[in-house]
């Protein structure tokens, strides 16, 4: 492989990117390949570092901050399509489309950050949850190609949310006890 892990880590950034840019554009299909496309640089990145043997600590931060963004980046590029009118998402139990992005963006920032705070607070490797990135990615990008976005990101919305729950429950088992302290 050509390219360094961190290179890598930038070129699927830069693809997840321009997917944000196609929901904004009302693109949902093309944004959806591009979801698929940069999936594949987020799988190489860390694989690269391992066969390489070059695994750093920056890099895995480097990875972490680009989903962040990546992540964000794609919601928000759906959130302004909804919103300009390009995108044409139905309300889902009454609640406008855009806003169950939001709150799929706020999930997924929080599946994450869970994790890390645990993790940071003495938990060993806390992986729990039904709706990790990659999972969350299918989803989306399965939507965006067959014309169930709005549903896709209902999904997301919950799964995340449920994940944070499960997440906070294992770390307070981990790092109190079964019979620690309370909430």
């Amino acid at each position: 492989m050509p390219f360094s892990p961190n290179t890598l880590t930038l070129m699927g950034f830069v693809v997840s990117v321009a997917a944000g840019a196609a929901f904004a554009l009302g693109k949902p299909f093309e944004g959806g390949l591009l979801i698929l496309f940069s999936g594949v640089f987020d799988a190489l990145d860390g694989g690269v570092a391992r066969a390489k043997g070059i695994i750093t600590p920056f890099g895995g931060v480097l990875d972490s901050v680009c989903d962040r963004y990546s992540d964000g980046l794609m919601f928000l590029g759906i959130i302004a399509g909804a919103v300009n009118g390009k995108l044409a998402l139905p309300p889902i139990l009454e609640i406008d489309s855009w806003l169950w992005a939001g709150f799929a963006l706020i999930g997924s920032f929080l599946v994450s950050y869970t994790r890390a705070r645990a993790e940071s607070a003495g938990c060993r490797k806390l992986s729990v949850g039904v709706a990790e990135r990659t999972e969350r990615m299918l989803i989306l990008a399965f939507g965006a190609l067959t014309g169930l976005l709005s549903g896709a990101i209902v999904l997301i919305a919950v799964f995340s949310h449920i994940t944070i729950i499960q997440r906070v429950l294992r770390a307070k088992t981990l790092l109190n006890g079964p019979s620690g302290p309370g909430f």
